[in-house]
């Protein structure tokens, strides 16, 4: 195995890693690290999951061939988040400890700009930034980029997803024609794919393990559940791992901070992170969540993107994601430097073919489990209490004053009782919650393939006038159910999303309340209509050909009512004549 040392680093730098804990190169940074520190490298595509030592990887290298003596922006770091963008500037500035000659900037939006202009313009080497802040930048004519050696591009398909592929070619299209590109990427999707082909010049392509796969170290589970029960099936998971640290990605904002409520008012150390929090409620959150205050976070994926938080023990999918690739993202932010971690799936039924299709992408399997009943959580926590006593530091100093008080209040009680009232102390709760719990699982039948969610209950389609061209996405369509009908454990089929219409599956129990919750609706000022859909295919609209032969028949019916009293041979050539006359000035006459 090559050492830093060997593959070209300098001691300044190896000693500021190893300061960092980190003695001997990540797979990733062993394929990377050589490939940069030639003198003529070429472009670059790198597929490896967050959490696999990327930043390390362009890191190490820009940082050795950064000449302090040019101050002008040699390298150029793009990534989607404010938070990962700052990771990114700390982490170089770690690796660059002994070397302070080299000047590095955090460039990003939700921070003064007057104080990044401030920075830029007394000169930097290397500017870790987001799409936008740095074009806003570049329109100020604050940041040149004349001299640029390499453009990397961190977590690119985020970036792309997020909506940063303009901002990317404009920042693209301002850079030198002589430099390299480096692209960084957990997946593979056809934008980034894209990107590569018109903007860099023969990519080498790197990775680590298979491309779009989930990282190595995770196990992935999944609870199979009436959508109804989600909540309750999300309470007994927690439950059952007393010192979970993770994350659970809900699908909506509005789904997001009900979780996150309902979670602390039965008493959980949760709190939730989406959109509509303010820059500082959003950082007071992350705060605490990374100096472990809080137990849980609660967040949408667009929050969430860029969060790099460490030994996070469990991801748990509330609701699986529209984009298989999503997926793959939750679950890579756990398992990270080699430790081990869990992604949990909560699927109703019919998500079933969901599973199976992110089984085929990951390369691994799911284990589909029983939600913990009662009686099992009640033995996991009570196993984890005796072990937290157990392990427990005692301050004799403290202590041992009280000690005669406390004899003498307890003597009458033998060893056996005592222990009982104390596990009660803590546990009464749990089995007072559980002593009654209903079973929230299927039949086991219904966790194989083949058998369908249609065994158990029944999906209405609908048909809505919205589409692709509206800006529609699964996420904005599930909000606007929740948010019509104020109801957030409808399960959800398929979504079909179209250019200028749309399809999408609920629960039958829920289709009247859906119909009428869309009455005189409208998204982004157009009226919305919505009904209900037979089954046809994407580019049908529900009962479009029945309303088309019934309207053509009224309209031919004068026609064929005049002739019905006569009768004709078929070899009648005046008939035919008439009719094909008629009816031909009949369709130009309606525009057909």
């Amino acid at each position: 195995m090559p050492s830093f040392e060997e593959m070209g680093i300098s001691k300044n730098v190896v000693e500021a890693v190893r300061e960092l804990g980190f003695d001997n190169p990540m797979p990733i940074q062993k394929k990377v690290i050589p490939h940069l520190m030639q003198s003529d490298y070429k472009d670059l595509v790198a597929l490896a999951q967050t959490g696999t030592g990327k930043t390390a990887a362009y890191g190490l290298p820009i940082i050795e061939k950064t000449d302090p003596s040019i101050n002008k922006i040699q390298f150029l770091i793009l990534s989607p988040t404010r938070e990962l963008c700052l990771q990114i500037s700390d982490d170089l500035a770690s690796f660059a400890k002994y070397m302070p000659e080299i000047k590095i900037a955090a460039v990003f939006g939700g921070a003064s700009i007057d104080r990044q202009i401030q920075k830029i313009q007394k000169g930097v080497h290397i500017v870790s930034a987001t799409p936008g802040r740095l074009v806003d930048l570049i329109n100020r004519r604050i940041v040149n980029l004349n001299s640029l050696k390499t453009v990397i591009l961190d977590e690119a398909d985020e970036m792309l997803s997020m909506g940063f592929r303009d901002d990317l070619e404009t920042i693209l299209q301002t850079t030198p024609k002589q430099k390299n590109t480096l692209l960084f990427s957990a997946t593979m999707p056809n934008e980034v794919a894209s990107i590569t082909k018109k903007y860099m010049i023969d990519p080498v392509e790197l990775s680590v393990g298979k491309r779009n796969a989930g990282a190595e170290n995770v196990e992935h589970l999944c609870y199979i559940i009436n959508a109804r029960e989600r909540y309750q099936a999300l309470k007994r998971i927690v439950d059952f791992n007393p010192d979970i640290y993770g994350i659970v990605f809900c699908r909506t904002r509005k789904e997001t901070q009900e979780v996150a409520d309902q979670l602390m008012k039965d008493g959980y150390n949760a709190d939730a992170l989406h959109g509509d929090l303010s820059q500082g409620q959003r950082d007071i959150v992350m705060n605490k969540f990374r100096i472990r205050h809080l137990q849980l976070l609660i967040a949408t994926d667009v929050a969430a993107r860029g969060l790099d938080v460490e030994n996070l023990t469990h991801i748990i999918n509330y609701n699986l994601p529209e984009e298989l690739d999503i997926y793959t993202h939750r679950s890579g932010r756990t398992g990270r430097a080699g430790k081990k971690g869990i992604s949990i799936a909560i699927a109703g039924q019919r998500e079933k073919s969901k599973i199976y299709q992110i089984e085929k992408q990951l390369n691994k399997k799911f284990s589909f489990v029983d939600v913990p009943s009662g009686k099992e959580i009640c033995e996991k926590q009570l196993i984890h209490l005796i072990d937290r006593v157990e392990k427990v530091e005692v301050d004799y100093s403290q202590i041992d004053p009280l000690l005669p008080d406390i004899f003498r209040k307890l003597e009458w009680l033998d060893r056996e009782e005592l222990i009982k009232k104390f596990v009660s102390v803590e546990f009464n709760r749990f089995l007072d919650y559980y002593k009654n719990a209903i079973d929230l699982n299927f039949p086991q039948e219904f966790k194989k393939p083949g058998k369908s969610k249609g065994e158990l209950s029944n999906f209405t389609r609908f048909f809505i006038n919205l589409g692709r061209t509206d800006d529609l996405r699964p996420n904005s369509l599930m909000g606007l159910i929740n948010e019509f009908t104020g109801i957030n454990d409808i399960e959800i089929g398929k979504i079909e999303l179209l250019k200028n219409f749309s399809f999408f599956e609920v629960d039958s129990d829920f289709a009247d309340k859906v119909v009428n919750a869309f009455k005189d609706k409208s998204y982004k000022k157009r009226k919305i209509v919505l009904e209900i859909a037979t089954s046809r295919g994407k580019t049908d609209r529900p009962e479009k050909s029945e309303r088309f032969n019934d309207r053509r028949k009224s309209q031919e019916e004068p026609f064929y009512k005049s002739h019905k009293k006569k009768s004709y041979n078929t070899d009648d050539r005046e008939f035919k004549r008439k009719k094909k006359k008629d009816f031909g000035r009949g369709r130009k006459e309606r525009g057909r």
